[in-house]
């Protein structure tokens, strides 16, 4: 049965490849397809655990060298970007919570690695060496599905760097294009910035989002222009939920009271906002500012506020990509090969997330999954960790032995795995 599902594995991954790297010549194609398979494969992003996946008959060194020269190829990552925003869009809906990220992948030894910045660990918060990852995920509100959209991994010494408020500006433009302006795009207090809002407030963008603040933002209320925490404290909380909240491996019960003003920044007076003020989660109320039309309902109210609470709650996704795939372990030195393996990553994530964790006719290749990952306590509740586990087990376990399919001899919409 496991040899059956390895068989089925392989030939999903091929056919997920194929569509995903139409444009590329046939030898980046075939590269695409042996990266994504050894990504998956060894749960690594060493080109020599990778080659070591393919189990060639010639020396490792030959197939290292191959993969090595072929992911230095800039359209690589143009290609699988597109491909992935393509492929995703058609999961975003009008109330598709965009979240997009920044986080960082450190390397505190490196040397030799091109464009080496100074950024700050998110996991010490101490200054560090290493690059910056841009991310885009999508969610449905208190929903457990993940589309992963864009990654950009960057550098501000690389010369065609320009701001951190482009890279997050090019972010918003991709994917709002591709998707069609739906969903809402939310994201932490790093994106209370002007800059962002510039792009987002404007009525004629189309955009909507869901921001929160750091407190020392002056708005419009009253008349009166006045700091976002003094607007918060005079704000009236008519509202009461009981939320459960996971932290540090355990549960803490939280009673919090939420209400929200109409405001408007001073920038974009014309611009009518809304400041969803919650309290019950710190000493400092948590302050929401969005264009989406908030009233006197708890249901529209509670929508604001589940939101923001999504996104904590998908933080594990980003981790899932730094620690099932060791994204921090990544070894290549040029700049363009780091940025292509990012966009594999990404691809790799795509492919466990979703062509393989929500299609209806994988439920049963994703149940073999989960039981072929040796997990102590069971499937914990993010169980993408476990599902690439189980890929990990099952393509080691049977590793493939011949090249991959060329994906012009299959038809697009063809769906492989069961057959029709």
């Amino acid at each position: 049965m496991i040899a059956q599902t390895a068989t089925k594995i392989r030939v999903q991954m091929e056919h997920f490849s194929g569509n995903l790297s139409k444009g590329l010549c046939k030898t980046a194609r075939r590269f695409v397809a042996e990266a994504i398979y050894g990504i998956q494969a060894r749960q690594s992003v060493h080109l020599s655990e990778i080659s070591r996946s393919l189990e060639e008959s010639i020396p490792l060194i030959k197939t290292e060298n191959r993969l090595s020269r072929n992911l230095a190829r800039p359209q690589i990552r143009t290609v699988l970007q597109s491909a992935l925003l393509r492929q995703g869009a058609a999961r975003i809906h009008d109330k598709t919570l965009l979240i997009l990220d920044l986080s960082d992948v450190v390397k505190p030894y490196a040397q030799k690695m091109e464009f080496l910045a100074r950024i700050r660990d998110g996991s010490t918060g101490e200054l560090a060496t290493g690059y910056w990852l841009c991310k885009v995920i999508g969610v449905e509100c208190e929903g457990n599905e993940i589309t992963p959209l864009y990654g950009q991994l960057y550098s501000q010494r690389a010369p065609d760097f320009i701001s951190e408020n482009e890279e997050i500006l090019t972010a918003f433009r991709l994917v709002s294009q591709t998707v069609k302006k739906k969903g809402v795009w939310v994201l932490d207090r790093g994106g209370d910035r002007r800059a962002l809002y510039d792009e987002l407030v404007p009525k004629s963008k189309g955009l909507r989002f869901l921001i929160r603040q750091k407190g020392d933002r002056h708005l419009l209320w009253g008349g009166h222009k006045m700091p976002t925490r003094q607007i918060a404290h005079d704000c009236p909380q008519p509202y009461l939920s009981t939320v459960v909240r996971e932290r540090k491996g355990g549960e803490k019960v939280c009673h919090i009271t939420y209400g929200f003003r109409l405001v408007r920044l001073p920038e974009h007076p014309e611009v009518p906002l809304w400041l969803v003020v919650v309290n019950g989660f710190g000493e400092e109320p948590m302050m929401l500012l969005t264009n989406v039309p908030m009233r006197k309902n708890r249901k529209v109210l509670w929508w604001a506020v589940s939101s923001y609470l999504t996104r904590w709650r998908v933080e594990e996704t980003i981790r899932f990509g730094k620690q099932s795939y060791r994204i921090e372990d990544v070894r290549v030195l040029t700049y363009e090969r780091l940025r292509n393996m990012i966009c594999l990553v990404m691809a790799a994530m795509f492919f466990t997330s979703v062509v393989l964790g929500t299609k209806m006719k994988l439920t049963i290749l994703a149940s073999h999954v989960f039981k072929a990952a040796k997990r102590l306590f069971g499937i914990p509740d993010f169980r993408y960790y476990a599902l690439s586990d189980g890929l990990k087990a099952i393509l080691t376990r049977f590793p493939r032995h011949s090249p991959p399919q060329d994906p012009r001899n299959s038809h697009p919409d063809q769906f492989l795995l069961f057959g029709t």
